[in-house]
């Protein structure tokens, strides 16, 4: 059996993807994924066969108006970002098709696994008559009020393949714990979230925790700066001051612009995977990868989310207890610092928010493995 993976997004779509992609490899079947050549190095650290189908990220088709706009403006900030994804990935499966059909026509699959924003997957399947399964990569991916203004911006790719609306898939994938799953989420295929991130070999410290104090890792932000690198150094030094040990992750060139600031802190590149669990505390901005490995690990979470889809996550999480939430928009007169060190402080002397993330981590580990999953995508291609 040939499978086709296609990735719409950050890099977080192809780590969300890899356990389903691994786990069919595995069984003994061929898979490829596709996707915007900036994912190729993310699909090479962590060895999935991938092919580039447009050299653009999916950042150069965000933008208002073009295709799917819509005549009223929005009424809030939130609309306007779900329209503004909504256009791109319609975009993005536009620019991706010529391509796409040049390679099912060397690789021609038996299925099509596509990233739940990755509309051109079940337009391809359809083309290709061959079943299509829908892969929610991570938590609270807002589907409803993205898909009907991609089914807009893909009106033209549609009719051309006599369709009047977006293809249903044949099966779709949820990795959402089931007390995170929202009202009204449509039936799905559970299966289990499973860190995947590119590897370096381990040094005790990344899976040994620390005696006698709480351990807390902050993650600077790949694509958002949480915090400047002075807000940064007078964070953790309220960190340390109550006795805490401190982790900065960030990407290498990030981590030389802090270093010097933060003392005697380590700062760099992180298996997140590893260390996570040895934390008591993880502080970041809802990167969907990262509060998915978190969650796994039942760590609890304090974070300043950027826009709506973060949003998302920190409001799931911050209801379900097992997280906090700053808002990155701060009252006139208060210190962002001296608010997230505040809820720091909160989560690590409050018992509650561990035992809540820790019940969270048990429903992930409950749910079918991706293997499981795997015979399920069999019976699709046998039928």
């Amino acid at each position: 059996m040939k499978i086709l993976f296609i990735a719409t997004g950050s890099q977080a779509t192809v780590y969300g993807m890899a356990p389903l992609a691994a786990a069919v490899q595995n069984a003994g079947h061929e898979i490829i994924l596709a996707g915007n050549d900036p994912l190729m190095r993310f699909a090479e650290a962590i060895e999935i066969p991938a092919v580039s189908v447009t050299p653009e990220p999916i950042r150069h088709f965000m933008g208002n108006g073009g295709a799917g706009s819509t005549p009223n403006p929005p009424r809030d900030l939130r609309e306007e970002e779900s329209l503004n994804f909504g256009r791109a990935f319609a975009r993005m499966a536009s620019a991706e098709w010529d391509a796409l059909l040049d390679l099912v026509e060397d690789w021609p699959p038996d299925l099509v696994v596509g990233g739940s924003m990755s509309y051109a997957a079940g337009l391809l399947a359809t083309h290709l008559k061959v079943p299509y399964v829908r892969h929610a990569e991570y938590l609270r991916i807002p589907m409803a009020e993205i898909d009907p203004v991609a089914e807009e911006g893909l009106r033209p790719d549609l009719e051309r393949l006599g369709l009047a609306n977006l293809p249903d898939p044949d099966l779709f994938i949820d990795v959402s714990p089931p007390s995170l799953r929202p009202a009204g989420a449509p039936d799905a295929q559970p299966m289990r979230w499973i860190p995947r991130n590119p590897q370096r070999r381990l040094q005790r410290w990344m899976y040994a925790r620390p005696e006698g104090r709480p351990r807390v890792l902050i993650t600077s932000g790949t694509h958002f700066r949480m915090l400047s690198g002075g807000s940064m150094r007078r964070l953790v030094d309220r960190l340390t001051r109550i006795g805490a040990e401190v982790l900065v992750a960030a990407p290498e060139e990030t981590a030389e612009e802090l270093g010097g600031d933060l003392g005697d802190v380590r700062v760099g590149w992180m298996p997140l995977d590893v260390v996570a669990p040895t934390c008591d505390l993880m502080v970041h901005h809802a990167g969907a990868a990262t509060a998915m490995t978190v969650m796994t690990a039942g760590v609890p979470q304090l974070i300043v989310p950027p826009n709506f889809h973060t949003k998302a996550i920190a409001r799931a999480l911050s209801g379900f207890g097992a997280a906090l939430t700053v808002p990155p928009e701060q009252e006139p007169g208060r210190d962002p610092v001296e608010t997230m060190a505040a809820g720091c402080g909160e989560i690590l002397s409050t018992p509650r928010y561990r035992q809540r993330a820790q019940a969270l981590a048990e429903e992930i580990a409950a749910l079918p493995g991706p293997p499981s999953v795997v015979r399920t995508l069999e019976t699709l291609t046998a039928s």
